[in-house]
């Protein structure tokens, strides 16, 4: 076999890429991370991007040094290396939570949507509208990654496993929000969509979604308003407490009357027995007497 035979297929271009891999790079290439988005070093080494990091994540310094492909200061143990890897990723799951929100982040994530990276609602009636990634909670631990839909304004776990485990807190509360209003053209498409949904009638009548028997059930995630609505939702919830006190006391109440009869009846009971046995004693103090008339009258 030639030995040079394979050298052709290494150019250049080539080599040079490859001593170019960076750890950022090398993290969004493993399968299941293609919806993340390569972070500028630019932004990693803008302290103020970083604020408050720090607090969520153990062997911080090593951490970011690790990111930014720095040669640490301190020489690590092999048994912490694991440690030290595993914080690398959270740290970078944060930071790219916050490069999400900027200009540079939004557009890095337009193009992964616009190839349907993060997938496509399974409603029928969103005709395979494309979803985005998101978090219901920024800080990590909480929640893992769940995939938002633009038309029906719902959230659904990741169809795929490799996306599953991924957290929440990685892209954030605030990425979709962003991303829409930076793009209107999806919400207009959405609208038109919204007009072709089916929604249930009765006798010709639409049925309120607020309505216990509506389409998606959202009277479950109604929530006040304004001061009135607050006003009003405080003041069902102490007549509930208040009705349930009164629930409380009636049988507290009932369970006294009870005890109260019971005992009513054990002391009848008693004062029965104790006039019996009266009853008694008389009849035998009495007796002698009678015996003695009986005789009297005999003779």
């Amino acid at each position: 076999m030639d030995p040079h035979m394979y050298d052709n297929d290494l150019t250049p271009d080539s080599v040079e890429s490859l001593e170019e891999e960076t750890w950022i790079s090398e993290f969004c290439s493993v399968s299941g991370r293609e919806i993340f988005v390569e972070v500028p070093e630019e932004f990693i080494e803008d302290d103020f991007n970083l604020t408050g990091l720090s607090h969520f994540v153990t062997y911080y310094r090593e951490a970011l040094e690790l990111i930014l492909d720095l040669e640490p200061e301190d020489p690590m143990q092999l048994a912490n290396m694991s440690i030290v890897e595993n914080s690398a990723e959270n740290l970078y799951g944060l930071i790219h939570a916050r490069y999400l929100t900027s200009r540079q982040g939004i557009h890095a994530m337009a193009h992964k949507y616009d190839y349907g990276v993060f997938g496509t609602c399974p409603r029928l009636l969103c005709n395979s509208m494309k979803l985005l990634p998101t978090g219901r909670h920024d800080l990590p631990g909480v929640e893992n990654l769940r995939l938002f839909c633009p038309c029906c304004l719902d959230i659904y776990h990741p169809q795929s496993s490799r996306h599953a485990g991924i957290d929440g807190a990685f892209f954030g509360t605030s990425f979709v929000g962003l991303f829409l209003k930076t793009f209107p053209s999806i919400e207009q498409e959405c609208i038109e969509l919204r007009k072709k949904q089916f929604s249930l009638t009765i006798y010709g009548f639409k049925i309120s979604e607020f309505s216990n028997a509506g389409p998606r059930m959202k009277w479950l995630r109604r929530v006040p308003q304004n001061e009135y609505e607050i006003e009003e939702l405080e003041r069902d919830q102490n007549d509930s407490t208040n009705e349930d006190e009164d629930d409380d006391e009636d049988e507290d109440e009932f369970e006294d009357d009870s005890l109260s009869e019971d005992e009513d009846e054990a002391n009848d009971d008693d004062d029965d027995e104790e006039e019996d046995k009266e009853e008694q004693k008389m009849e035998e103090d009495t007796k002698p007497a009678r015996q003695l008339r009986q005789k009297q009258g005999a003779k």
